[in-house]
């Protein structure tokens, strides 16, 4: 069995800093906003991707039902 960077625990840490805006053109910040959301998109699908997981581990190991 082989495990990833993502299998091992992470140490805590600050996952995001926010940019500065005041430099920031109009064009520039609807590009950030679109970067933005594109990151969000794939960290709902990494979410989905665990509670799909979890949820078919639970189905799994779940106890037979009683007769």
């Amino acid at each position: 069995m082989t495990f990833s960077d993502e299998d091992l625990p992470h140490p805590a840490k600050k996952l995001f800093t926010p940019a500065g805006l005041d430099g920031l053109g109009i064009e520039e910040l609807n590009a950030y906003i679109g970067a933005l959301e594109s990151e969000i998109s794939r960290v709902r699908a990494a979410i989905a991707g665990r509670q799909a997981h979890a949820q078919a581990a639970a189905a799994f190991f779940k106890a037979p039902p009683e007769k």
